[in-house]
Parts: C-alpha cells; sequence; structure tokens
C-alpha cells in the first residue's frame, strides 16, 4: 500500500498524524500551504517567536480563519483544527502530538528541540541543517537511544540526495559522488549582507517590495549553505567531503559523469564515495549550459560491461568510457514536500535520511582578516563563511564550527582564509549548544583515536 493509501486509511479510521510545526518562516510557510490539504495529517499547533507572523503566514498561504481561531493544543486535536503558539516546550511535551517538525534554522534552538523530543518520545523531522551539521551525529545517537526517529527533511536537498544515493545503492551500483548545485563563483566567498544583492542582480526596489533577509541569502552565496548541506549528506550516507572544501567546479547535466569521477579517470576526484556542489556558472562569470543550480545529482559507477552495456541501450548519459552515469532531479521545492517525511514517519516508521556518523564538519573561515576584540557574525555575515572538512582535520584544528561561530569575541587577530580555532576566541562553556558540541567532540575524539591535547 502506498503512502498516500495508508494516510488515507488513517484519516478514515480518525488517527491522523499529528503534527507539531516549530517555526513559520520561508520552509515552514510551504508546508503550512500543503498540510492542511493531505488526509492522514493533522497540524495540530504551530510554534513560532511571533504568533502574530505565524497567524499571517497561515493567511497568506490559504488557510482560513477558523482553522487556527482555537484556544489550545487539545481543542485544536479535537476539532482538527491548528493552534498557534510561542511556547515550544509545551508543544513538544503535549501528548497530542506525534511529530515535530524544527524549521527554525537557528543552531541552538534545533539541539534543544531534539532533546526535548526525546524527552517526550517525539518523532522529529529537521529542516534544521545548521543544527544538524553542527551536532547531528550525537543528537542522532540520542534520538536512537530513545527510540525515536530523528529525519532529513524531504524537499529540502539533503534528503533528496540521500534518497538517490540509497537508489542506486540498492540497485547495486557504486556511489562515486553525491551533492547539488548552487550558483558559485570564487569571490562569493568574501560576500557580504552588504554586497549580496549586487551579485544575485537584485534592485533596490526588488529589495525592498520584497521579504527579503541579506544575511539568510548571503548565507546561499559565500558557500556557507553548499557547506552545512553536504556535511549532512557526507554523514547520512557514509560519503566524504573533500580534503580541503568544496570545488564547486563548473558542470552541467551532462558533463556530471566526465567531471565528477575519479582523477585517475580523468575527473577532478581525489577519491570515490564523497560530495561536491557543482556551479551553474562558468568562471569567467557565463552561465554553465544545462546548469543543475536548483537540483541534486548522484554519479555510479558500472561494476560489469554488461551494465555498461544496458547505460548506453537506456540512454543514459555517461562519460566517455561508459562506466561513469549519473542521476539527478533538476529542481526540489522545499517546504512544498515535506508532508513526504511526515508521512515516511507515520505509515512506514522510516526517517527519509538521517544523520549517522559524523565524517564531515563545517568550520568557521575568516572571510577578511579579523583583529583581536571583534565578534563573530556567524552564517551569511561580515566576518566568517563556512567550509566543510573531514571530522578528523576539524578536530585535530580545534576549530570552532560554523554553527557557533556568532557573539564570539576573538582573543586574537586571524588571518584571512584562515580557519577560526576555539583558541582564538572566549566563550561561555556552560551555554548548553556550546556545550553538546564539545561533549561530542569529546566523544568522537575518542573514537577516533585523537590526541585530546588537540581540544
Amino acid at each position: 500500500m502506498s503512502m498516500f493509501a495508508k494516510l488515507a486509511l488513517r484519516a478514515a479510521e480518525g488517527r491522523p498524524a499529528r503534527v507539531g510545526l516549530i517555526g513559520a518562516g520561508k520552509f515552514g510557510s510551504m508546508f503550512l500551504s500543503q498540510a492542511w490539504r493531505v488526509p492522514g495529517i493533522h497540524l495540530v499547533g504551530v510554534c513560532d517567536l511571533s504568533p502574530a507572523r505565524a497567524q499571517d503566514a497561515m493567511r497568506r498561504v490559504g488557510w482560513p480563519d477558523a482553522r487556527f481561531r482555537v484556544g489550545s493544543l487539545e481543542e485544536a486535536a479535537r476539532t482538527s483544527a491548528t493552534f498557534v503558539t510561542e511556547d515550544t516546550e509545551a508543544l513538544i511535551a503535549s501528548p497530542f502530538i506525534d511529530i515535530v517538525i524544527d524549521a527554525t534554522g537557528s543552531p541552538a534552538a534545533g539541539i534543544r528541540h531534539v532533546l526535548r523530543a526525546c524527552e517526550h518520545r517525539k518523532h522529529i523531522v529537521m529542516v534544521n541543517v545548521e543544527a544538524d551539521a553542527l551536532a547531528g551525529p550525537l543528537l542522532a545517537r540520542r534520538a536512537a537511544e530513545a527510540g525515536i526517529i530523528y529525519s532529513m527533511a524531504s524537499g529540502d536537498q539533503p534528503a533528496l540526495i540521500a534518497e538517490l544515493v540509497d537508489w542506486a545503492r540498492t540497485i547495486g551500483l557504486e556511489v562515486i559522488c553525491a551533492g547539488k548545485g548552487t550558483k558559485y563563483l570564487p569571490a562569493y566567498h568574501q560576500s557580504t549582507p552588504d554586497t549580496v544583492w549586487g551579485h544575485y542582480g537584485f534592485t533596490e526596489e526588488q529589495v525592498a517590495g520584497g521579504d527579503f533577509n541579506p544575511q539568510m541569502f548571503n548565507s546561499f552565496l559565500d558557500g556557507t549553505k553548499s557547506a552545512l548541506e553536504m556535511a549532512a549528506v557526507a554523514n547520512a550516507c557514509d560519503l566524504s567531503p573533500p580534503d580541503d572544501g568544496l570545488a564547486f567546479p563548473p558542470c552541467g547535466v551532462d558533463d556530471l559523469p566526465t567531471v565528477l569521477r575519479p582523477a585517475a579517470d580523468g575527473g577532478i576526484l581525489a577519491k570515490r564515495g564523497t560530495v561536491e556542489v557543482v556551479s551553474s556558472l562558468e568562471r569567467d562569470g557565463r552561465p554553465v549550459f544545462r546548469d543543475l543550480r536548483w537540483g541534486v545529482y548522484a554519479v555510479f559507477h558500472a561494476p560489469t560491461e554488461y551494465v555498461r552495456d544496458c547505460f548506453a541501450q537506456y540512454g543514459l548519459k555517461t562519460d566517455a568510457s561508459g562506466r561513469y552515469a549519473a542521476m539527478y532531479k533538476p529542481y526540489h521545492l522545499i517546504g512544498l514536500e515535506l508532508g513526504t517525511s511526515v508521512a515516511s514517519i507515520a505509515t512506514r516508521g522510516e526517517p527519509t535520511g538521517a544523520t549517522k556518523d559524523w565524517r564531515a564538519d563545517v568550520i568557521a573561515v575568516a572571510k577578511r582578516a579579523l583583529a583581536e576584540g571583534e565578534t563573530l557574525d556567524g552564517e551569511g555575515g561580515f566576518t566568517v563563511f563556512g567550509k566543510v572538512v573531514p571530522a578528523e582535520t576539524s578536530l585535530s584544528l580545534g576549530a570552532v564550527p560554523m554553527g557557533l561561530a556568532h557573539g564570539l569575541i576573538l582573543r586574537n587577530a586571524v588571518a584571512e582564509h584562515r580557519p577560526i580555532r576555539w583558541s582564538d576566541v572566549t566563550y561561555d562553556a556552560t551555554h548548553h549548544a556550546i556545550g553538546f558540541r564539545r561533549d561530542m567532540e569529546a566523544l568522537f575524539r575518542t573514537e577516533m583515536g585523537l590526541d585530546p591535547a588537540g581540544a
């Protein structure tokens, strides 16, 4: 029976999957636009720092006021309506919620929400890739210990990449490389909220007339968001990041098998089984032919001559040898697709991609020469960008993870393009997110056999 058929059955039996959404921003709003249209899914609660903003978002995407004019989660559960609140703790603890969605984008909040979900035995869907890249390997362990499902968010690129990787491996193909597309030029690493709109080509009138957050948009442009997403994919799919960060090669869909194959066979990869992001721009700024800016891909290898011949017979684009081929999805619809994660948990008891091991980390790197006493301003800001590296490299460097590089004050100057280290900053070790991350570092340092003194 399909997931949709199982959802319809749950609806007919009066036992829908009861969902609580935390965060009514862009991703959350896109989910809101679809959630009330799907049988067998009941969005019992929506939580946001501003309930009024959440209600405005619900109206904007089509909800009639009557569907969220209720006084409690219990009333919402009983009447098929939705309660809007700012009380995250109450939402997660509620006996009327089965599945929690974290769509906040806050690393610290994400850690807190997962731990509360573990405490109250609620499955959780992590739209919050920032929290997953920061502490996902330990959060996943805590979720397993609690007996709950910790899932990537369908519609977001990491989950869609994980789906392609799983498909290839399930039919016996070795995954050589997997990732996504984006708009990239090397100069973008130095982009700031003051320069971001010029890189996107937005006019002042467009920015003034829309819901444009310069720091959020800049995190996509300066490479940070790509690094976070590729770390999540590596940690979920047993893949490795490049040793010195993403290369962002210009590459269209037809050239994926040629570019993203091992260097020994003419490609750019130092090893098999890695992640990479391809650029929709040539290095001189020209558009790449048939780019994959909005999509995801997996490159795989034919194990035998017979399989190579099958690739050719069915029109699969390959490299010149015929052995490397790619499958791709040209678009992703982020929150519009999020219901798939809810349905998979509710009907199959399975995540749509899930963090397993700590293979990749995203470290904070100075965008420019930083002076002693400066305060780091985090993702998409003026001071640092995120770079994905092997977890062992991060631990050996004693690097500050990108998810915590906000509000920390530099104890000394840091040169441009140099990683920020824990020894470079002052920090409060009792802060819950910092403490959790430092605990994860100590745990995996021991498991990896690294010198504790390197911390």
